[in-house]
């Protein structure tokens, strides 16, 4: 069996390693936790050490690194079929695979004016363009759900996506953003996951602040 080491940067701020943990975590595979926090003088050294981008997150496979919450993703998707981390109907799948990566590749109002910030909550009215990518995530959602097997979440069970669009939830809460009933529920899927919840209190619970 591969030995498995998740090096991931702060649990309040980093959206990236909250995406690879929970994907992690959903393998339910045993792995060591690495956490190198940002913004220290020693940052760009530690992360040195595991990263060849010189990012985070990185999962370490018997010390070989695959970097990008998404590449973690796949190729956690492809060893653990029975998590079923992508849908398994291949046009449910595509569509999954779309959304997920529109999320890694867009979304810069969202990124740039409404940080990841488990700890904080602020009623922060959205500008033109975060309101925009507002309604495109709300969009994304329910056409996710309305193409999927019933369930929980976006494609009936956790996957990918999922882990992709948990930040946001974070995002939403943080700010104090507006959303439909239908995008209220599925954010109350995410926030009350038993993962979802240990990186929560996790995050609580660290000093560094900036």
């Amino acid at each position: 069996m591969s030995g498995y080491t998740l090096v991931i940067a702060n649990k309040n701020y980093s959206s990236w390693s909250l995406r690879a943990w929970l994907m992690m975590k959903a393998t339910g595979a045993d792995f060591k936790e690495i956490l190198i926090p940002l913004r220290q003088e020693n940052t760009k050294e530690q992360i040195a050490l595991y990263s060849p981008s010189g990012l985070l997150p990185v999962l370490l496979v018997d010390n070989q690194p695959i970097w990008d919450s998404l590449a973690i993703g796949e190729y956690l998707a492809q060893q653990f079929p029975q998590a079923r981390l992508w849908p398994k109907d291949s046009r449910v799948r595509a569509h999954a695979r779309s959304i997920s990566a529109e999320m890694h590749a867009g979304f810069q109002a969202l990124r740039s004016k409404r940080s990841v910030n488990m700890k904080k909550r602020e009623t922060l009215p959205p500008d033109a363009d975060v309101k925009r990518e507002v309604e495109r995530v709300e969009y994304l959602w329910d056409e996710a759900r309305a193409i999927a097997d019933p369930g929980d979440f976006l494609y009936g069970s956790f996957t990918i996506a999922d882990a992709m669009y948990a930040p946001v939830v974070s995002r939403f809460v943080t700010y104090g953003i507006d959303v439909s009933k239908e995008s209220r529920r599925y954010m109350d899927t995410i926030w009350n996951m038993p993962t979802f919840k240990e990186w929560y209190e996790a995050a609580l619970k660290e000093s560094w602040v900036w």
